[in-house]
């Protein structure tokens, strides 16, 4: 299942050259998550609550082609692989037909203490697994 979510580039994102700097695409990557997150029904506010949470412990990202101010971004994300304490999810985000970035994001489900631990039956929603 793949699901999408749209943002509008804010010259602030930009760099000197007029295109998004590098670093932006990790919060553009990051919003998609938790509107993923979201959407496949999972409750991040009552994890938290509970005493979890999750951390990002890889990002593999690919940049294929600059977006510019006022672009409207797609950022597709899908779950690839499912682990006890981990997922991954591919994302990628679209400027029309064009493919501009391409990224493998690893997440670890953690308690506390920020110690990985097995994701816990109510918090192991369906669309976590691919």
């Amino acid at each position: 299942m793949t699901l999408e979510c749209t943002l509008r580039v804010r010259t602030y994102e930009c760099d000197s050259y007029n295109h998004v700097n590098n670093a932006n695409y990790l919060n553009y990557l990051e919003f998609a998550r938790w509107e993923f997150l979201k959407d496949i029904g999972f409750n991040y506010e009552k994890a938290v609550k509970s005493g979890y949470g999750t951390y990002i412990a890889r990002i593999e990202i690919d940049y294929k082609k600059p977006a510019f101010p006022d672009d409207v971004l797609v950022i597709k994300s899908k779950s690839i692989k499912k682990g006890a304490v981990s997922c991954v999810l591919a994302q990628e985000i679209w400027r029309g037909e064009d493919l501009i970035v391409s990224a493998k994001v690893t997440s670890v489900f953690v308690d506390s203490k920020g110690m990985p631990v097995k994701i816990p039956a109510e918090f192991d929603v369906p669309g976590l697994s691919p």
